[in-house]
Order: C-alpha cells, then sequence, then structure tokens
C-alpha cells in the first residue's frame, strides 16, 4: 500500500494536530505525528518494522522519492549543520540572560531608570522601548524586562496586569519582525535548502500585521490613557494598595531599593547599568556582523564579495548568529571578570541555567523538524500544491486570512508558535510558486498567526513568563489582555483578506492597501474605546 503523494501523507501533521488540542501539549503530540509518519513511509517502501526504526532514527533511501537522495528521521534532523547551529544560538543567548541577571545589570538598570522616569505615561513607554530593544529573543525579552520595569510601574500607577500585557505585546511581536533573532532562524529553518529561508523572512515582513498591529495598538492605548474594562478594573486595586502605603505620592518619593519591591533578580555588589547594556550591545552588533560576514561581505571583490544588502540577504543565519553570540558571550565574560562582577566560576555556572532555559524551545524543534522530515519523505508538499492548484482563484485569494485563523487557533490550543511554524510552514511553502505574491503573504499570516495564537494562550510559556515579570496572577493576565489582542486579531485578518484580493498589483500595493485599510480600521476602534471606556487620568 503506497502512501507517498497522497492524503495520508498529511495525516502525520493532522495527528499532531489534533492531539494538541486535545491534550494542549505540544510535545507528545508532535512526537506522535513523528512515529505515525515513519510507520506510513515503512509501509509504502515495505522496509517492515526495521524500516520503520531505521527511517525513524536516521534514514537514506536507495530509491529517493524526491530527486535526489535526502536523509530522513530524528537523528539527522539534530545532526543537521543548520539545526545544530539554531540550538547553539539559544543555549547561548540563555547563556547571557543568565550572565546579565547572576551580574545585577537587570536589577542596576532598574534603580537607574528609576531616577529618570517622571510620568506613568513615560514608565509605559519606556517599558515598550526596552522590549523593543530586546528583539533577539522573547525569552530573554521577558526575562529581561519584567524583572527591569516592575518596580518603576509599579511606582507610577501601572497595574501589574497592564505591565504584563505590555510585555506580552512586544515580546514575540518584536521578536517575529526581527530578521536577528532566534525567531527568524527557527522560520528560516523550516523552509527549503533551495531557497535562502532568511531573505523570504526578510520579505514577508511588510505583510506581518499582526505584529505591528499589536505594537501601534499598544502605543495607542499608551498614549490616549484609555483601555478596555477588562484592564482597567484592576486599577482600584492598585488605588488600595497605594493607600495602605500612604498614598502615591509617598511611594513615589521613597527611596526604595529595587529588590524591596519584589524584583526578585539577583544582584551583585558591583551591578551597573553597563552590565546590562554592554552586553545586549555586543549581542546585536556581533550578530550582525556574523550575518554579513557568512554572506561574503568581507570577501575580496574577486571572491563575490557582497554589499551590504546582499550579504545579508545571502547570509546563512545559522552560521552567522552562532559566530556572532559566541563572540559577544566570550566577550561579556571577560568584561564581567575584568569588572570583578562575576567569578570565572560563576560565569560558568550560567552555562548550564542557560542551557535549561532553553530546553523547551530546544524540545520543540527538534521534533517540528523532524515532523517535518516525515512529511518530506511522505511528499505532502506535492499533494499539497496539487490541491490548491486546482482550486478556485477566489479561494487562493482568501487564503492567507484562512491560514492566520488555522495557525492562530493551532498556537492557541497548544500554547507555542514555534510547533505552529513546523507544521504550517512548510505547507505554505508547497501551495504558491516561487515568485507569487501569494506566496509571501501567506507565510507572514502563519507567522502573525502563530504570534496572535501564543500570545493569548494559557498555556503559552510566553504568557506565563510574562505572568511571572509582571508578578501578577497568569489567569488575570490572560483574561484581561483578551479584548487587546481579539481586537487587533480581527483587524489584521481583515488586513489579509484585502492584502488577498490585491496581491494581483505587487506586493508594494498589496502591502499599502491592507495597510490603511488597518490603520483605518484601528482608529475606529480607538473611538469606540474612548466612548465606552472611562478615560484613565494619568498621575502626575
Amino acid at each position: 500500500m503506497n502512501f507517498i503523494g497522497t492524503f495520508w501523507s498529511l495525516v502525520p501533521s493532522i495527528l499532531a494536530i489534533a492531539l494538541a488540542l486535545i491534550t494542549k501539549e505540544v510535545y507528545s503530540s508532535l512526537f506522535c505525528g513523528v512515529i505515525l509518519g515513519a510507520a506510513l513511509y515503512a509501509i509504502s517502501m515495505g522496509t517492515g518494522f526495521d524500516g520503520f526504526i531505521t527511517h525513524l532514527l536516521n534514514d537514506t533511501p536507495t530509491t529517493p522519492t524526491q530527486g535526489e537522495a535526502q536523509s530522513y528521521g530524528m537523528i539527522h534532523c539534530l545532526a543537521d549543520p543548520w539545526n545544530v547551529g539554531i540550538l547553539l544560538f539559544l543555549v547561548i543567548l540563555g547563556t547571557m540572560v543568565a550572565l546579565m541577571n547572576k551580574a545585577g545589570g537587570s536589577t542596576a538598570f532598574g534603580t537607574w531608570a528609576i531616577k529618570h522616569i517622571r510620568s506613568k505615561v513615560s514608565a509605559q513607554i519606556a517599558t515598550v522601548l526596552l522590549g523593543i530593544l530586546l528583539f533577539i529573543d522573547d525569552y530573554f525579552n521577558c526575562l529581561t524586562v519584567g524583572s527591569v520595569m516592575r518596580p518603576i510601574t509599579v511606582r507610577y500607577g501601572v497595574t501589574r496586569e497592564k505591565l504584563a500585557y505590555l510585555i506580552d505585546s512586544t515580546a514575540a511581536p518584536v521578536c517575529i519582525i526581527a530578521p536577528i533573532s532566534s525567531w527568524a532562524a527557527a522560520v528560516s529553518g523550516f523552509v527549503s535548502d533551495d531557497e535562502n529561508g532568511l531573505a523570504l523572512f526578510c520579505s514577508a515582513i511588510p505583510f506581518n500585521f499582526y505584529a505591528f498591529f499589536s505594537i501601534i495598538f499598544m502605543l495607542g492605548v499608551i498614549l490616549l490613557g484609555f483601555d478596555f474594562k477588562s484592564m482597567s478594573k484592576y486599577d482600584a486595586k492598585l488605588a488600595e494598595w497605594y493607600a495602605s502605603m500612604g498614598g502615591m505620592e509617598k511611594v513615589r518619593d521613597a527611596k526604595l531599593e529595587v529588590v524591596e519591591m519584589g524584583v526578585g533578580a539577583e544582584k551583585a555588589p558591583r551591578g551597573h547599568v553597563s552590565d546590562l547594556v554592554v552586553p545586549i550591545t555586543l549581542l546585536i552588533t556581533l550578530c550582525v556582523l556574523g550575518m554579513i560576514y557568512s554572506g561574503g561581505y568581507f570577501l575580496p571583490t574577486s571572491q563575490h564579495h557582497m554589499d551590504f544588502i546582499g550579504a545579508f540577504g545571502a547570509s546563512d543565519a545559522s552560521v552567522g548568529l552562532v559566530i556572532g553570540s559566541l563572540a559577544a558571550l566570550l566577550l561579556s565574560i571577560a568584561w564581567y571578570c575584568v569588572r570583578r562582577v562575576l567569578t570565572f566560576d560563576d560565569a560558568m555556572s550560567c552555562l548550564i541555567k542557560g542551557f535549561e532555559a532553553m530546553v523547551p524551545a530546544i524540545i520543540i524543534l527538534a521534533l517540528a523538524w523532524t515532523l517535518k522530515s516525515m512529511t518530506d519523505a511522505l511528499d505532502a508538499t506535492t499533494y499539497v500544491a496539487s490541491i490548491v492548484s486546482h482550486s478556485a482563484a477566489g479561494l487562493q485569494m482568501l487564503l492567507p486570512a484562512i491560514i492566520f485563523v488555522i495557525a492562530a487557533f493551532l498556537a492557541f490550543a497548544t500554547g507555542t508558535s514555534w510547533g505552529t511554524f513546523g507544521i504550517l510552514i512548510p505547507i505554505c511553502i508547497a501551495v504558491f510558486a516561487v515568485g507569487d505574491p501569494l506566496r509571501i503573504i501567506s507565510i507572514s499570516a502563519c507567522m502573525a498567526g502563530a504570534v496572535c495564537g501564543d500570545h493569548v494562550s494559557p498555556i503559552s510559556d510566553t504568557t506565563i513568563m510574562a505572568s511571572a515579570g509582571a508578578q501578577c496572577k497568569h489567569l488575570h493576565h490572560v483574561s484581561s489582555q483578551l479584548p487587546y489582542v481579539v481586537s487587533v486579531a480581527i483587524i489584521s485578518c481583515a488586513s489579509y483578506i484585502i492584502a488577498g484580493l490585491t496581491h494581483d498589483y505587487g506586493t508594494t500595493i498589496s502591502a499599502l492597501t491592507a495597510w490603511t485599510f488597518g490603520l483605518t480600521a484601528m482608529a475606529i476602534v480607538f473611538a469606540i474605546m474612548k466612548t465606552k471606556s472611562p478615560s484613565q487620568s494619568e498621575a502626575a
């Protein structure tokens, strides 16, 4: 019985999705999809149990089904140079976060910021700006912004629920539109080897409506000074806390130490603002240099030298990010040791903490990569492409919006964007040919929908970390930010319909039309909020 190139080639992914929806647990769901994929392939090839085990772990078929020979299985996926590079980058990133926390850089920055922020609006804007600055990784973002900004926002009347919303609405949306981030590297890894994944990611950025609209909507709420009732009801509780402390003015004037207000970050005796700023600056700068280095920017003219833009587009994200982050890690350790903020033994202990922090992401990536290799072996992409190519043109125009909704629902149910990427992005790539504007729009819709679902999911790691960073009750955070997420999601979905309908005019016209519609719709929502929500006066 042959399952290759048939509907059965999609069943492993369908099973993974169904189990994730039922169990709300992504690890076992992805693994079951992998098992089923290996079983279907072994049955199709008639290799029996031995063939099943071989294909599950590491298989190079003697009679390849997709042209040239390929390797499949978990060992192959974990040994793939690109994938290993991404995993190394995640571990190094986790180590950098642990180093900055242990050195007291986050605590020192919080103490410094308290002296320079003077209003409720500026406290919220500072939170958003810090979140945008830390675009390398959402874990890094949540862990750092929460510990730094919590004592500052409390002093100026920002509820913990509002702070959690600001953290959560900045972390993943910023990472998914930043070419130099762990998210960009992960998304690029799900693109086929014969196409530059990073270049495709960059071309999809203008159509990532949910990410951009989330940030714009959040800034509008801050500057206009009103909220949905689900959020504003927590202001009364904060007012009670101020009363118990003797009033807001007393709280502001008090010379409270950061640790006394519950930051929970480690405070080193010699910790300074530079212990946060210098490593972050090194990380961003050196990752950029590593990317263009891998793209040939530093090669002589006689050896295929590329300009900056060309080198960035031709770069190997896996190699470039590892080069940059490893260099930043070594220089950061030297920085801390020279300043005697940390001993060398303390710095080395952060390696274990960094690895532990990234274990969930590593497991998801490993299983998602393996599931992708199983569906590749079953030739699922060819089957999907043949089905969609025979569908009506009108349906194809609506596919970006449909993909957005599916990705949002899947990410909401599983609590992970990366698992959603691994399931849907290969299908999106198979649906449209290279050069088709709908290809770019659909991939953007997949990324945006995954971030949207992850944003509001109560089992999402970033949602949980945002709650922990703001030290508010998790369910309070989930329920209070729901109206904001739903509002932006509806606007984004409608924008994808507009983009799909106008794609024949080219990506530029399509993007401008959808952006115009989205911003107009957002202005209407703000007008409605202003009439129905009580204005929240800013504490001067």
